[in-house]
């Protein structure tokens, strides 16, 4: 199910990583770890906040999980 980016946090559990803080309440890593995963916009503020209305897919909509805040 697509939803919004409203946000992000760094993971506690990796610091070097950020979370996309979703409109459903559920958090996804959007890691950046070429080649496997090109996502530079991760690595600056400004590369974030330009992602902020930017649509993902939730799979943990898609499996009916409970919000994680």
């Amino acid at each position: 199910m697509l939803r919004k980016i409203i946000g992000f946090q760094r993971d506690l559990e990796e610091p070097e990583q950020w979370l996309a803080k979703l409109d459903c309440h559920h958090f996804q890593h959007i890691r950046h770890k070429p080649p496997w995963q090109s996502r530079p916009w991760t690595q600056s503020e400004k590369g974030r906040c330009s992602m902020l209305g930017h649509e993902l897919n939730c799979v943990k909509c898609d499996n009916s999980e409970v919000a994680d805040w």
